[in-house]
């Protein structure tokens, strides 16, 4: 793995989320030539993209052009395009338009998309949340369930309009819940005439038996009461078995809603496909310890994409700062590689668990120290601020939840990609 005098070494990384970024930085000044190819021209910061379908905050608040990002590095070339498929052979990546790139070593960063456990035609009436279109989807479905049962004469189709279903009970499921009941109890009261949106419904269904079950029970159990405290109903133990039009079923009754969400579950992009490559059930690539794809010792995979038993024998989360770790540490092997070094395997060092309930509470899970409540809600704040690429994003955001704190008002309650038509 050394350079040629034909050219330098060829790195391209396919996807600019969370892990293929961290890459991309972390192989600043290393003699490398890197292309970074993503389907999409920004950078998203998902932890907060419920916020964003919620009303709570832009899509320019959490999202930044990969070329801006990109724009003072000139060993990198950024390429707008969708990755179609790996030949390994001939080390090339295949694009869907019929291009290919090169590569000496390639970084498979390809993310995550929904899940619907063999009913994909969920998908129309349960859309998920994974990118801003998917946010803004969510928000105008949100805010025209509002703007509909304002028109509604009838009670039961309005009752309907005003029934939100979140599917699911992990960090998002529970965010998205909360930050919708928060939004009909406080937010939007003043703003109608013929709804008291106090009556809206926020229903969260969750097979399971708790809700965070990646969370300490004790915390579990505080987020399942503060979110039924704000008025969430929580239905635990019951897995949907049909999603339509009109609405849901679970547990062998039928619910009507015109709004539902789903947060139950995703499935990796194809990359153990394009390779062949043993995954799990989520169809996630069980990569060996270095993060590369067993038998291809110069393709790595990270974050969402993978699966890797490196945490004290248990599986990395699927959460950002695991693919920056494992995004860092493929970069520090990569210029080890080309050093004539090596690394020892990767581990993955668990900083902890954060999940918003509403806009002044949450939970924080570090192991030994577990936090709940205003202060924990403070640090989830800080720490997602923090994150957060250059001062002007961090100083938005941070208003926009003063605001919010304060006043109760959310300024990004526009309903975009429609009309008005009634459907």
């Amino acid at each position: 793995m050394t350079p040629t005098s034909s050219h330098p070494h060829r790195v391209v990384i396919v996807g600019a989320g969370f892990g293929g970024l961290e890459t991309t930085h972390r192989l600043k000044g290393a003699p490398v030539q890197i292309t970074l190819i993503d389907r999409r021209n920004h950078h998203l910061f998902q932890p907060l993209l419920y916020q964003v379908a919620t009303a709570s905050l832009a899509t320019s608040d959490i999202a930044w052009p990969i070329r801006y990002l990109m724009h003072d590095r000139r060993e990198v070339t950024t390429l707008f395009a969708t990755v179609s498929g790996v030949d390994a052979t001939s080390r090339r990546v295949l694009l869907e338009d019929g291009a290919t790139v090169p590569y000496d070593t390639l970084v498979l960063a390809t993310g995550a998309r929904h899940a619907y456990f063999g009913h994909d035609e969920w998908e129309t009436w349960a859309p998920g949340l994974k990118t801003l279109e998917d946010a803004t989807t969510i928000r105008r479905r949100i805010l025209v369930a509002f703007e509909r049962a304002e028109r509604e004469p009838d009670p039961e189709r309005r009752a309907a309009r005003l029934t939100f279903v979140i599917i699911g009970a992990g960090p998002t499921g529970v965010e998205l819940a909360g930050t919708i009941a928060e939004l009909a109890q406080h937010t939007l009261p003043g703003d109608f005439r013929n709804i008291d949106t106090r009556k809206a419904r926020v229903v969260l269904i969750e097979a399971g038996p708790r809700v965070l079950a990646g969370f300490a029970d004790d915390l579990s159990a505080y987020a399942q009461a503060s979110l039924e405290r704000i008025g969430v109903e929580v239905v635990l133990g019951q897995a949907v078995t049909e999603c339509t039009r009109e609405g849901v079923v679970y547990g062998g009754k039928q619910l009507n809603a015109k709004t539902i969400i789903w947060a139950a579950g995703v499935r990796a992009s194809p990359a153990a496909e394009w390779l062949g490559a043993p995954a799990d059930r989520a169809g996630r690539v069980e990569v060996a310890p270095d993060l590369t794809i067993p038998g291809h010792p110069d393709i790595f995979a990270v974050g969402d994409t993978v699966t890797i038993n490196a945490w004290d024998g248990k599986p990395v989360p699927g959460i950002a700062p695991a693919a920056k770790q494992e995004g860092g540490y493929v970069a520090e092997l990569i210029k080890a590689r080309l050093a004539g070094r090596q690394l020892p395997p990767f581990r993955y060092q668990h900083a902890g668990s954060l999940a918003q309930i509403g806009k002044r509470l949450a939970v924080i899970d570090f192991g030994r120290i577990k936090l709940r409540g205003t202060i924990a809600w403070w640090i989830w704040g800080i720490a997602h601020i923090y994150f957060l690429i250059g001062l002007r994003h961090r100083l938005a955001v941070a208003l926009s939840w003063l605001w919010i704190y304060v006043r109760d008002q959310r300024s990004a309650r526009l309903i975009t990609q429609g009309s008005s038509k009634v459907t």
